[in-house]
């Protein structure tokens, strides 16, 4: 306890209120720059998958691309919708519009996947560029494994700056060394993209034809009993010919360019 006639008393006092003021205005001021550093959520990544809430536009020359997607809604129904990509001078950033992409794991994979080659096959190098992805419409049935074909078409587009022929549409997953994979509900997809006035679809290797599957049941009576049994039979579906647009199947990226960027089908 200090003495009563401490002639230090009133300089003590003055270090500590203004040791306090100083912490609270500390204080404020790391509390500011938490709450700043929040409002841009990243992916866990080897890239920086930054989330934003607008349409990026970076400084420096950029370049479009619109390529028409085929997906299947939660009916089970083909749909189509349109992603664009945006090239632009920057910093090797790769963006995506959250308020209008519903952005599954496996988008993020796909879009990680799709740089790569792309960049292998342009020989571009994406250190120098930003890359933001958005969808127009219909973003919730945007599924990225089988978008991964058309993620990489829309990137080298917009790269090389070249025209996509949206007469033309693909499904597929994408490889690191270009392969386009295998994916599900081929036929809704080409009757999705043939709604729209697509007249070719481009598929996975061996997806040219599907195989579906229907119940049959057959009945019959024994000893005055009705007898119903059920059994499923398969039904191989062509799909150029069962839907009515021309299909060819695709082994990689590169096949796939020869339709989207080629003068010949």
């Amino acid at each position: 306890m200090p003495k009563k006639n401490d002639p230090y008393m009133h300089i003590r006092f003055t270090v500590v209120l203004g040791s306090m003021i100083v912490m609270f205005l500390l204080g404020i001021f790391l509390g500011y720059s938490v709450s700043t550093d929040e409002s841009s959520a990243k992916f866990d990544s080897d890239k920086d998958f930054t989330v934003t809430k607008e349409y990026v536009s970076v400084a420096g020359g950029s370049s479009f691309s619109t390529i028409l997607v085929p997906a299947v809604d939660d009916q089970g129904n083909g749909v189509v919708t349109a992603l664009d990509v945006q090239v632009s001078t920057g910093s090797g950033r790769v963006l995506t519009n959250i308020d209008k992409l519903f952005f599954w794991v496996d988008t993020q994979n796909s879009i990680r996947k799709a740089t790569k080659v792309a960049q292998d096959l342009t020989g571009k190098d994406l250190s120098k560029y930003d890359i933001v992805y958005t969808v127009k419409a219909n973003a919730s049935v945007i599924e990225g494994g089988s978008a991964g074909a058309a993620l990489t078409v829309a990137t080298i587009a917009a790269l090389e700056n070249k025209s996509i022929n949206n007469k033309i549409m693909i499904t597929g997953t994408i490889e690191e060394d270009g392969r386009v994979g295998p994916i599900g509900e081929v036929v809704a997809k080409a009757i999705g993209a043939k709604d729209v006035g697509a007249t070719l679809f481009l598929v996975p290797a061996g997806q040219g034809s599907s195989s579906v599957y229907r119940p049959e049941k057959k009945c019959y009576t024994e000893s005055g009993i009705q007898i119903c049994e059920t059994r499923t039979i398969s039904e191989k579906i062509y799909i150029s010919k069962d839907v009515g647009i021309e299909v060819r199947e695709v082994h990689n990226i590169k096949e796939a360019m020869n339709y989207f960027f080629g003068s010949s089908n």
